[in-house]
């Protein structure tokens, strides 16, 4: 590891402020005359358009947040019909989308909006940023996107291309490199085009400085301090390892008829409010005979035929979750607290999570 090198000089006119200048300047000309990145909601003013778009986009690509966002601007065109529909509709549109505490945050804030704050969204950034499920990045986004405050963001994208514009070793996931990052990317703004330099700056780390950057693309790879060292591979620097928590979730899908047993998710655990079947969770990957006796001891159920098995992996940010979805006919209707008995032909209307959905869809419809 080599020594860590000042990142600017604090002068207004000494060599790292010409340098950031030129990045600036050639950042601007490049997202005039050359970024052909079309999303729906580039250029948008209207705050409701952005916040919605901005909390799809939390942790999910822009290629399937798209759909969502063009289904969810349909259906809700303004903050008033959007608190005003129900819970379970809102959750079904949001299905596949995962991270569901977001859609949770999105319905909280929505109705606060529409009751609270008369359906005018906040107009400055110190208010925004008190929105429930709204953090700096995207307080910064809105107040940039919507106002033209001089609110610079720092994503994924952004803390990508500074650090291998300027050659920055510090950890993005550090307190030291959080701090240092938001300065540099605050003082990079430009106070007046605050808007189309946080989006361009954005467009340029997803198209042309990638996790595999396109060097040879790049207006600014005759000066990038990464570039010129060969180190652009190496950046941006994580201080931590993800750990990943394994799961086992052995699902019975319960039968008799026509219908088949689900229940709504209530807990704080992952995929609040959504639905699922009957479950039984495991710390290891157990045989079907013990899977079966847990079921028989829990929920007193054993007068039943296994039709079949199939089983799903799933990677979550913080999780591996291996699905086993058992099929199951009762020989008859019995009833368990907290569990409905819908019509396996209607069972789709429900929200369910992403894995859930692609096996009801591809074995039990």
């Amino acid at each position: 590891m080599r020594s860590k090198k000042p990142l600017v000089d604090g002068s207004k006119t000494g060599p790292d402020h010409k340098f950031s200048s030129k990045f600036v300047a050639g950042l601007l000309d490049w997202n005039q005359n050359e970024n052909s990145r079309q999303m729906p909601w580039k250029g948008e003013k209207d705050p409701y358009k952005i916040w919605l778009s901005e909390i799809i986009l939390q942790q999910t690509r822009v290629e399937q947040g798209l759909k969502y966002y063009q289904n969810f601007i349909s259906k809700y065109p303004d903050v008033h019909l959007l608190s005003n529909a129900p819970e379970d509709e809102v959750f079904k549109l949001w299905e596949g989308l995962g991270y569901y505490s977001r859609c949770r945050n999105l319905l909280h804030t929505a109705k606060f909006i529409a009751k609270e704050l008369n359906g005018k969204f906040p107009d400055n950034h110190h208010d925004i940023l008190q929105l429930k499920g709204i953090g700096s990045y995207t307080a910064a986004a809105i107040a940039s996107f919507a106002y033209n405050h001089p609110y610079a963001v720092l994503d994924g994208n952004v803390f990508r291309v500074l650090s291998r514009i300027y050659d920055i070793e510090t950890p993005i996931d550090s307190s030291e490199g959080k701090k240092e990052f938001s300065k540099l990317a605050q003082d990079l703004l430009p106070q007046n085009q605050a808007g189309i330099y946080n989006q361009a700056i954005m467009d340029f780390g997803a198209v042309i400085c990638k996790p595999v950057p396109l060097c040879n693309k790049c207006f600014f790879n005759n000066k990038c301090k990464a570039f010129l060292q060969g180190h652009q591979d190496l950046l941006p620097v994580k201080e931590k390892k993800l750990k990943i928590k394994k799961r086992w979730l052995n699902y019975f899908v319960i039968r008799y008829k026509d219908q088949v047993m689900i229940r709504q998710r209530t807990g704080k655990d992952i995929w609040q409010q959504l639905f699922e079947f009957l479950l039984i969770e495991t710390d290891e990957n157990l045989p079907v005979d013990k899977i079966f006796s847990l079921l028989k001891q829990q929920y007193g159920i054993n007068e039943s035929i296994m039709i079949n098995r199939f089983e799903y992996d799933q990677k979550l940010t913080h999780q591996y979750i291996r699905f086993s979805f058992i099929q199951m006919e009762l020989s008859k209707k019995t009833s368990i607290p907290g569990f409905i008995w819908a019509k396996t032909k209607n069972v789709h209307a429900y929200a369910f999570p992403k894995t859930i959905k692609q096996y009801i869809v591809t074995q039990l419809l």
